[in-house]
């Protein structure tokens, strides 16, 4: 791999490291300079990193100015929760998976469990399904994937903070695992889909509530 684009996987890295932590929220403006800064680079591969991102959805150019992080809309979580599911579900289907793997979703599972804050479920919900996809050997399939989910979890670090929901959430992980280990993918497949699904219609149901209050505000 050569300098470049070495450099350009760093800033990727550095950022979606601060979008799972965190510190990177949506509508928040990326500082190039800052960013310079922290990873002693310059510029130009930060910008090619961030126009990468943004063919991703994950960051938006604005012209003439500057990076942001995109406010969150309806249509796009529904377009974003139905094409993860898709893809999740061809990654599970196509999928050999391996003992140490088995294990380690087994102990995600249980750090999920055991996680009281929103944002630490959300990162253990994702580094679970991260763990699906692990012995999958599409990489492109893999990367899209990744992708999905860093701007997935912006919605879920918004409108997800229901601790019933997520059990409801955590059982459904339960049962694509033990799937799994029963050597039923189909099931599991089904199990996974409606997992997304489900998460979708929860962030729809606000999104919709938000948008409610927003027109009743300004309605005269």
């Amino acid at each position: 791999m050569n300098q470049p684009s070495i450099l350009r996987n760093r800033v990727k890295a550095h950022l979606l490291a601060n979008i799972k932590n965190g510190s990177l929220v949506h509508g928040k403006t990326i500082n190039l300079a800052k960013l310079a800064r922290e990873l002693k680079i310059s510029v130009t591969p930060i910008r090619e990193a961030l126009s990468q991102l943004e063919q991703s959805r994950i960051v938006q150019a604005i012209p003439n100015s500057c990076f942001v992080i995109p406010e969150l809309t309806l249509a796009e979580a529904n377009d974003l929760y139905n094409t993860m599911a898709q893809l999740a579900v061809m990654a599970l289907e196509d999928t050999d998976f391996k003992k140490h793997t088995l294990e380690a979703l087994e102990e995600s599972l249980l750090q999920l469990q055991q996680a009281h804050t929103p944002v630490g479920r959300i990162q253990h919900r994702i580094q679970f399904h991260q763990l699906l996809m692990q012995d999958n050997a599409n990489k492109i399939l893999a990367a899209l994937i990744a992708d999905l989910e860093a701007r997935i979890f912006f919605y879920e670090q918004l409108y997800i903070s229901d601790a019933s929901f997520y059990e409801q959430v955590d059982n459904q992980n339960e049962s694509i695992l033990k799937a799994i280990k029963e050597n039923n993918q189909p099931t599991a497949a089904l199990i996974l889909k409606m997992n997304w699904l489900n998460v979708s219609e929860h962030i729809k149901t606000k999104l919709l509530r938000n948008e409610k209050i927003a027109f009743e505000t300004i309605d005269p």
